[in-house]
């Protein structure tokens, strides 16, 4: 891994990376995101018992959307041709739910920040549907839980 930070140009700079002659490798990355609320709320986030719908479908659809729109909310973000996103909300607890995003593509540039960001609106969006009954929703532990593919190699967060 470099410790060049590649979005400053010499001068310091904010610049986009100029990926032009980048090979073209699969690429895919996972994020995460942890909610934290009360019990009584992830039971009506499972049995479908909250006033704006189908709270799960809605965050699925609204992280898939947030992935392919990454370029428009990131600045220096290349926009990329995405061809899979995934969405997974899974029970941690009574109490947590976890939000993993998977982004892929063959492409000259990795799928981090669309992992990310994601996970990020997926979880936000859980927020949204449920703060009519419960204000105190946490969300938490957004990170990189491993990618795949192009010149830096494979990375996992437990092998970090």
């Amino acid at each position: 891994m470099s410790d060049k930070l590649t979005h400053l140009d010499h001068q310091g700079h904010a610049h986009m990376v100029d990926v032009s002659d980048k090979e073209i490798t699969k690429r895919t990355a996972t994020a995460q995101a942890t909610l934290v609320m009360q019990p009584t709320t992830l039971i009506k986030v499972i049995e479908g018992g909250l006033p704006k719908g189908d709270v799960l479908a809605t965050a699925r659809i609204a992280g898939i959307q947030a992935a392919k729109k990454t370029s428009d909310l990131i600045p220096l973000c290349h926009p990329l041709m995405l061809t899979k996103v995934t969405v997974d909300i899974n029970v941690l607890s009574d109490c947590e739910l976890e939000v993993l995003c998977t982004c892929s593509l063959s492409g000259k540039t990795g799928v981090e920040m669309e992992a990310l960001t994601g996970a990020s609106v997926a979880a936000l969006t859980l927020y949204d549907m449920c703060k009519a009954v419960d204000k105190g929703i946490v969300i938490q532990n957004v990170s990189l839980l491993e990618k795949k593919g192009g010149k830096s190699g494979d990375w996992s967060k437990g092998n970090a």
